[in-house]
């Protein structure tokens, strides 16, 4: 009968047997590991935290009173090393037979066979230590050499890329072809933890390597990336566990409503929980580095900026302005870095993943900390330049406008302005095949159409601002010449003068795109990296402009992040119809349209503009959305429709309807009205990170100005239709009054709406069709 092993003297003895062999017993114990993994013995989390308890006990039984501070951080990881071996035995040795140890020696030794030691050991199974020593040997091997071994370098630098980094398998296609043990040995030194750093710390690794690969000289020389750190995935599970936080994880699989309710008190829970005192020393070397330069935390989880699922936006990022003292400071960080673990709960993300099929991923959550990128003005921290950028235009205001060369959004101070949607904010829309081409077409609109307000940190109040562009940018400001032009007189122009009125001031990066590499730089990245990305990438940037007085200026552009774009289908052929009755046609516009049709669609929801404005609180506003939610679930096996006022998915509830992803993800059309008295006449929200969920889930985005000559609004099909919102929900006179369900059978009997966008023509036409 196999027999359990009930002490260790066993595996020491076949231990001392192959004590000439240090490899061999690394191996061993982690194939040992693995095996008590595998069987649910003990789980990763609380092995680890097992092994942290003990090594500490040990550090005390040696007189270190204040362990983690007496002791260098590369003893205290060779301490961990050793305590995690004899754990590893302890483990092992009461809870398995002595057979289960005897068959993974024999299956290990079996490994190595009549080879050279270079290569006897499976990667897959081998410790990180192991496969870094034989990559760099090959590399360093003779090229004749080296090239019999080229493909198990790939498997080690594959087993690497998957273990530290990501494990989707089209990343994996792409960066094992580009990344070089080197890099990865550089990402390994700055990751704590023993997890992946996620995909968005991926997706930025992997853009940079390929640019500073195969980009122009001119262009490489003017790359970077920010000084970054990385707290890897396994640190999720290891902060919930040893902060009783783990009956939170099945938030996923509760009702939407139950996920709204818990999500406060999760992130109260998450923010009280506390770090071990190894990693808060690692944390403190990040800041010592950083000394007073600010930083922010950013989520990277494991699904984020993926082939498919951008995720963008749906986890939460937190600057640290840094300025406190050195205590304070670490307060902030890791309150910081306690949030971003707590937005995997977020409502939003969750729904997300179930609309994606994503919901029984094992979703960690690793956490990039960056250094943040800008210059000190004054008081303020920000900036010259941010953006993100695409290296396919979907949305063109003008037909020689080429999609293929790509589309950016600028804005001065901290890129958060870029990628959200402000609807009293704009920021400045650049088509690459044509830079200078604004949207538009008066010294009024592009006044309009600028940027308001700033976000920037302020060092002295330690805190990030959204402050009036008007109250920081003046005359001193170093690169105001490339970032701005005066209005006077009607005409947008140039600064000829250090003596304007700051209140004439207009962001419109004219000097950027005129007198600086900058446009044409950008153009050539993302051209670069959709070629090797095998696919239309978006990215988000800074940039600095390293003498903004001269006539030309060089630029140096700062890499934040790269993931494949998300995009509508081409929707094919396209034709608009030849003859519509005007009684037929429900609306129509001009207005920046994209290419594709919905048929079929026999619900609208309507959100009054009348009514939404006449919402008096926040309360009321809430109730609204929590409605149009409702619906959107209620609805997700039909085809509709959203109309309303404004700005839909904006921050400023006072210019649109506020809603999230999760309130409309069923829906196959947003469609927002301007004009008359609703509104200003907004920019579309493109390369937004709402704008980016509307292009993943094929939901288009279109504008209806009521001001527009070409534009056609049949209002009476919206006001005379029965609402059927009873039949959905209970709703009071305010809710029926702010949000109408229109069956558009009620309104003809027999029939849907159809509609049709051809960007070509530039045109969108919604009509009712006999079903």
């Amino acid at each position: 009968m196999p027999t359990a092993i009930h002490s260790s003297d066993r595996i020491l003895e076949i231990y001392l047997t192959i004590r000439q062999y240090p490899i061999l017993r690394t191996r061993i114990r982690a194939r040992m590991r693995r095996e008590l993994f595998e069987r649910g013995i003990v789980t990763p989390e609380v092995f680890e935290a097992d092994v942290r308890e003990k090594a500490v006990q040990s550090q005390a039984r040696e007189g270190l009173h204040n362990p983690y501070a007496e002791e260098a951080y590369d003893v205290w990881e060779k301490r961990l090393e050793r305590v995690r071996d004899a754990q590893t035995d302890f483990y092992f040795a009461y809870n398995l037979l002595y057979e289960d140890f005897e068959r993974i020696v024999k299956e290990i030794l079996a490994e190595r066979g009549e080879t050279p030691d270079l290569i006897t050991f499976n990667p897959e199974l081998a410790p990180q230590d192991m496969l870094f020593e034989q990559a760099e040997n090959i590399e360093r091997m003779p090229a004749v050499r080296r090239k019999k071994l080229e493909a198990r370098l790939q498997e080690i630098k594959v087993v690497l890329i998957r273990t530290m980094i990501s494990d989707q398998l089209a990343y994996l296609n792409i960066a094992r072809k580009w990344f070089t043990v080197e890099d990865l040995k550089e990402i390994r030194q700055r990751k704590i933890g023993y997890g992946k750093i996620g995909g968005k710390s991926a997706g930025m690794m992997l853009a940079y390597r390929i640019l500073r690969d195969v980009a122009p000289p001119e262009v490489q020389e003017t790359l970077r990336i920010p000084i970054s750190y990385f707290l890897a995935s396994d640190m999720f599970y290891a902060f919930m566990a040893a902060n009783g936080l783990i009956h939170w994880s099945d938030q996923k699989y509760k009702s939407e409503a139950k996920m709204r309710t818990d999500y406060p008190r999760i992130v109260r829970d998450f923010v009280k929980g506390t770090f071990p005192e190894d990693i808060l020393e690692r944390l403190r070397i990040i800041l010592d580095g950083a000394g007073k330069r600010p930083l922010i935390v950013r989520s990277s989880s494991l699904l984020e900026d993926n082939f498919g699922t951008s995720f963008a936006g749906k986890y939460d990022s937190f600057f640290c302005p840094n300025q406190g003292l050195s205590e304070e400071n670490l307060t902030a960080l890791t309150e910081a870095i306690a949030r971003v673990y707590a937005s995997c709960m977020n409502p939003n993300a969750l729904l997300y993943r179930h609309q994606k099929g994503l919901v029984d991923y094992d979703e960690r959550i690793a956490v990039l900390v960056q250094f943040v990128e800008g210059e000190q003005y004054g008081r303020y921290f920000l900036p010259q330049v941010a953006g993100v950028a695409f290296s396919r235009n979907l949305y063109r205001w003008s037909p020689q406008i080429r999609k293929e060369d790509g589309f950016l959004r600028l804005v001065w101070g901290l890129g958060t302005r870029a990628v959200e949607a402000f609807g009293d904010d704009q920021p400045r829309l650049v088509a690459l095949s044509h830079p200078l081409l604004l949207p538009a077409d008066s010294a009024e609109a592009i006044r309009q159409h600028s940027q308001q307000f700033v976000d920037l940190l302020d060092l002295e109040e330690n805190a990030l601002k959204t402050l009036p562009v008007r109250e920081v940018l003046n005359p001193q400001y170093p690169a105001l010449r490339t970032i701005a032009q005066v209005d006077e007189s009607g005409f947008v122009e140039n600064i000829r003068s250090s003596l304007v009125d700051p209140e004439n001031l207009v962001v419109t990066f004219d000097g950027l795109l005129r007198r600086t590499p900058f446009a044409g730089h950008m153009k050539t990245i993302l051209a670069t990296l959709e070629k090797h990305y095998n696919s239309p990438v978006d990215t988000e940037f800074t940039a600095e402009i390293v003498d903004p007085l001269a006539a030309q200026s060089e630029v140096y552009i700062t890499l934040l992040q790269c993931r494949p774009q998300s995009a509508l289908s081409d929707g094919g052929e396209v034709d608009l119809p030849a003859l519509l009755d005007p009684a037929d046609v429900v609306f129509a516009t001009r207005r920046m349209v994209p290419r594709g049709k919905v048929t079929g669609i026999h619900w609208v929801l309507f959100v009054p503009p009348e009514g939404y404005f006449s919402l008096a609180s926040p309360a009321e506003r809430n109730r609204l959305e929590r409605a149009i939610g409702s619906l959107n679930a209620a609805l997700k096996d039909e085809t509709f429709i959203c109309v309303g006022p404004g700005r839909w998915g904006t921050s400023t509830p006072d210019l649109g309807v506020s809603i999230a992803y999760g309130d409309i993800y069923h829906t196959h059309a947003l469609v927002e009205l301007t004009g008359k008295g609703i509104g200003p006449d907004l920019e579309p929200s493109f390369g937004t990170h709402f704008f980016q969920d509307l292009m993943e889930a094929h939901i288009y985005p279109l504008n209806v100005n009521l001001d527009d000559r070409d534009s056609v609004f049949n209002r009476g099909f919206f006001d005379k239709t029965p609402n059927r919102l009873p039949d959905f929900l209970a709703a009071d006179e305010t809710l029926l009054r702010t949000l109408r369900l229109l069956k558009v059978d009620d309104f003809r009997p027999g029939h849907s709406l159809s509609l049709v966008m051809n960007d070509d023509a530039g045109k969108a036409v919604a009509f009712l069709r006999e079903d």
